[in-house]
């Protein structure tokens, strides 16, 4: 291998001979260099050689000269900046800003001519003896010599608070010249901006507004006072956007916010007339958006507005469901519920921004208040049985959707939701067992709904209901197929067989049907009963319906839509003109309070009555006597005789819908109890109590003292048993 050529070290010697520097030197050069400054402050600089300067400047730091060069700087630039001030002072009335401002545009032009020209001594000199870079200072002497100077100082602050307070009033300012003199003084740094002018700004305009928003309040109501505290935030950040310092936003807003709006917040909400609660009553969606967007800037201003609200819903709401008028009429109760809520939704969409802390405070009102009224789960039962009967008749299926929802709003806000599904299920049957169901498909929306919000538990029973009238179908088609042939001519009968366990429980008080009835009810039991095996019929003719055919007078036909006792009393005029109360009563073996609701029905409805009853009176007497109307005229050739009922429970049948619900919720109780001690196997009576309500409360509310009954019954039946020591706690035996 052949090694390369050698490297040579180079070394750079000093010189031989010493370099002799002319003493005036620096004078001279700094002559040079002070002239131009003059000629650049006078605007002159176009006859200048920026070469030239530059190395100018660039020898004298390199010879040492740096020094006299920075301290020749700073006086030179007193000097005028001094010069400046004295003409910014002698400037009258609305030319100080423009005076103060066209020096500004000077002085910054200067700068940058002098710092190029200096730039050699701002990267070497500068740094290296740590002093003040020459852009930095000519701000610096700026701030000292004119934005400081006693007279210039006080004036400039007093001129652009005037010029706000001005704007404030109405009037149309220079926002370019104001831009400029602000950003004059930002540039200076944020400790000029904010000693010179924002402190004094902030204090200046807490005044002005802490004067304002009670001038306003005491002359204004609340959604015009809303209106101008709305208008002056959105001002005075207009303000800021155009020639504020941005980070100044927040504190002129707070300022703003806590002069108009927090320290009149609770004045305003209760202001007679015109507060929160009018504009709820009155709908006032832009107002109360208004209100709340203005109220979400201070400290618990929603949180006010929500306790304002939930008191008036729960207030209003609670006269509602205990004012006995409006209790009349269950469809109206539950329709008024339902608008109330619409409107507290919408409310609560369009005004408050869908916010969930007012949603929840919503629906805890109306929990509130629906539980206050103990037929609530009765009535809204009701409100779904007119619906379903004849209310959503011609309704799109969305809208019916719609009602549904609604409804499920409603049931979820019950405490006990198992009362709402005795009676549901009581007219759930009604409305099955007479055809009177508008949609099949509504009725088993319902019951998904039902199922998703309570389980499977909760809808067995009513999904079972539908089951029994489809086989009900079937074994009548099977009768019909098999005893067709030795029916004969008689009359047609349609028969729902319907299981125990799944429909609501009914008395057994069967009446005489006629001979004709009789014969054919004998015929079906003997089918059923041989074709199942194992089962037991038992009739309950207080459920049936009939159609019959009855000539009047002078031979008008009618066909008679009625129930099956009501056919029992008609049929026995086919033997006899008149009977007395105690003859059809003896014949029919009807119950009493069932007869006289059936015989009203066929002798005291206007344009219904097909008997005549003696004497004339509303009520049924068991002195009275009955016999055809042979006038009996009607314009449908199909007329419908429903029975006169009370459409709400009477007190004796709601005590014993109540006993029963009482009764059901004995076996979930304990259950529950099982479950939990099961899990837990020692547990003490509060926690017990606790973990059985919470786990009961998606169907009922539980009674303590009822917990503590089958607390009781499970000890004695061994399930449980008490702790020797602390009688309190409990032992789960397996």
């Amino acid at each position: 291998m052949s090694s390369g050529p050698k490297k040579r070290n180079f070394q750079i010697e000093a010189f031989k001979h010493k370099v002799v520097v002319d003493p005036k030197y620096a004078e001279k050069t700094w002559k040079v260099l002070e002239d131009a400054i003059k000629e650049i402050y006078n605007h002159n600089a176009s006859g200048l050689s920026f070469e030239e300067l530059y190395r100018n400047a660039y020898n004298m730091v390199l010879h040492k000269f740096g020094e006299r060069l920075y301290s020749g700087l700073v006086s030179t630039m007193t000097l005028h900046l001094q010069s400046m001030s004295k003409s910014i002072e002698a400037a009258q009335g609305a030319s100080f800003l423009d005076e103060l401002n066209a020096k500004w545009n000077d002085h910054n032009k200067a700068l940058q001519m002098i710092r190029d020209i200096l730039m050699y001594m701002d990267r070497t000199f500068i740094p290296s003896t740590h002093k003040t870079p020459v852009h930095e200072l000519g701000l610096n002497l700026w701030r000292d010599h004119v934005i400081h100077n006693s007279k210039i100082q006080s004036r400039l602050l007093n001129t652009i608070l005037e010029l706000i307070q001005r704007e404030r009033t109405g009037e149309v300012i220079n926002r370019g010249l104001m831009r400029n003199i602000i950003k004059m003084l930002m540039d200076l740094g944020p400790s000029v901006y904010q000693e010179d002018f924002e402190k004094s700004f902030l204090q200046v305009s807490a005044d002005f507004y802490r004067a304002e928003s009670q001038e306003y309040i005491e002359c204004c109501d609340c959604a015009d006072y809303l209106k101008k505290a709305e208008r002056r935030l959105n001002e005075e950040i207009d303000r800021v956007s155009h020639y504020l310092d941005t980070k100044t936003e927040s504190k002129i807003t707070n300022v703003v916010e806590k002069e108009m709006i927090a320290n009149h917040k609770l004045r305003l909400i209760h202001m007679e007339n015109s507060g929160l609660v009018k504009m709820l009553l009155d709908d006032k969606s832009e107002d109360l958006a208004r209100m709340y967007n203005l109220f979400r800037r201070v400290s618990i201003g929603l949180s006010t507005i929500r306790d304002v609200m939930t008191s008036h819903i729960r207030d209003t709401g609670k006269q509602l469901v205990t004012d006995p008028e409006k209790s009349k009429n269950p469809v109206e109760f539950v329709e008024t519920l339902l608008e109330k809520r619409d409107k507290y939704d919408k409310i609560i969409s369009s005004a408050f921004s869908n916010d969930k802390t007012f949603q929840n405070a919503l629906s805890s009102s109306f929990e509130y208040f629906i539980n206050l009224n103990p037929r609530s789960p009765e009535y809204i039962s009701l409100f779904v049985d007119d619906k379903l009967r004849k209310g959503l008749k011609g309704v799109k299926d969305d809208d019916v959707e719609l009602i549904l929802d609604k409804v499920m709003i409603l049931f979820r806000y019950l405490q006990e939701k198992d009362v709402f599904e005795k009676y549901y299920k009581q007219h759930l049957a009604k409305r099955l067992l007479s055809g009177k169901t508008v949609s099949d498909d509504a009725e088993r929306s319902l019951i998904v709904k039902l199922k998703t919000e309570c389980g499977y538990q909760f809808t067995s029973k009513l999904e079972g209901m539908f089951t029994d009238m489809k086989t009900s179908q079937d074994t009548m088609q099977g009768f019909y197929a098999a005893c067709g042939a030795d029916l004969g001519n008689g009359p047609t009968l349609v028969v729902q067989v319907l299981t125990t366990g799944s429909w609501p429980t009914q008395s057994t008080n069967t009446c005489n049907l006629p001979a004709e009835l009789s014969t054919l009810c004998e015929k079906f039991r003997s089918y059923y009963l041989g074709t199942h095996t194992g089962r037991r019929l038992t009739w309950q003719t207080n459920m049936g319906t009939a159609d019959l055919r009855a000539t009047f007078g002078e031979g008008h036909k009618y066909e008679l839509n009625v129930s099956t006792y009501q056919m029992c009393v008609l049929m026995l005029f086919n033997n006899t003109e008149h009977l007395s109360y105690k003859e059809i009563e003896q014949a029919t073996e009807i119950p009493s309070s069932d007869l006289k609701r059936c015989l009203q029905s066929l002798a005291c409805v206007k344009g219904k009555n097909v008997l005549r009853k003696e004497p004339m009176s509303k009520d049924i007497g068991e002195d009275d006597a009955f016999s055809v109307n042979d006038s009996f005229t009607s314009k449908l050739r199909k007329v419908k005789i429903g029975t006169v009922v009370a459409q709400k429970e009477s007190e004796p049948e709601k005590q014993e819908t109540r006993q029963r619900v009482e009764e059901d919720r004995k076996p979930q109780i304990e259950a529950a109890i099982v479950r939990i001690m099961k899990s837990r196997r020692v547990l003490d009576h509060n926690n017990i109590i606790a973990e059985v309500t919470k786990q009961l409360q998606s169907r009922f509310l539980a009674n303590p003292g009822e917990i503590k009954k089958r607390i009781e019954s499970l000890i004695e039946r061994d399930f449980l048993e008490r702790d020797n020591e602390d009688r309190r706690l409990y032992r789960y035996l397996a």
